[in-house]
């Protein structure tokens, strides 16, 4: 099937990241993490450093599992890529409708969520604040939060393994600068005096419509691999 359209990939990408960084499961983490350092009594100082520690291992730890995927999906046969594209796209596309319904029924059914598990254990974890223990935390929660943020990196950095090059890099660095920014803003605003209980509130009232978005976002890009995967669009 010949081109029918290209599609611009840098937009794309970034258009992705910035929903994607909205995403109600990491902003909840820091939350959680920063209500800790409060109780127990750090100081301003401290409370932006070990926040900017925590952000700064869950930044490395995404791009690293992300430019690892993305090559790993540029060295896959042709043949055995378009298969996999299709499947990818299932999978977003599922994982869009999911969201979607997240916003008319949230709790209901299934959710793309941490397990109950996992956020006992993030729980536990954001007790022990110290320097490794803020390094591990920022590794284990970037694993576990694949359920919630996994879909449109997944898309991401199969559109991006299309052409797997320095640009491909440095786009992948510029997307996980734009997920971890909103967690930039939180933490400085912390720092700044703001009360943490009207940054829990603002994301308990706007979760829906994160979750809205981030929906629509993953049906998109779940079409985009479709028309990518049968030659309907190219990226350019």
């Amino acid at each position: 099937m010949g081109v029918a359209a290209v599609l611009p990939k840098v937009g794309t990408v970034l258009i992705t990241a910035v929903i994607d960084s909205i995403n109600p499961c990491a902003i909840g983490v820091l939350i959680l993490l920063l209500s800790s350092l409060i109780v127990l009594r750090k100081s301003r100082q401290k409370v932006l450093f070990f926040g900017t520690i925590y952000i700064s291992a869950v930044y490395v730890t995404y791009f690293s599992a992300g430019l690892g995927l993305t090559y790993f999906l540029a060295s896959i046969p042709l043949v055995a890529a378009q298969y996999i594209s299709l499947a990818v796209a299932a999978i977003v596309v599922l994982g869009g409708l999911i969201e979607v319904k997240n916003f008319f029924w949230y709790g209901q059914g299934i959710s793309l969520a941490i397990s109950p598990k996992h956020a006992a254990k993030i729980h536990k974890m954001t007790k022990k604040i110290t320097l490794p223990a803020l390094i591990v935390l920022g590794v284990f929660v970037a694993a576990v939060e694949l359920p919630c943020t996994g879909g449109p990196y997944l898309a991401i950095t199969l559109i991006l393994a299309q052409n797997f090059d320095v640009t491909a890099v440095i786009l992948l660095a510029i997307y996980n600068v734009i997920f971890v920014m909103p967690l930039v803003v939180i933490l400085l605003l912390v720092y700044s005096g703001m009360k943490l209980h009207e940054v829990k509130m603002w994301k308990h009232a706007n979760k829906h419509f994160m979750r809205l978005a981030i929906g629509f976002v993953l049906i998109a890009l779940g079409w985009i691999l479709l028309l990518i995967a049968n030659g309907t669009i190219n990226l350019g």
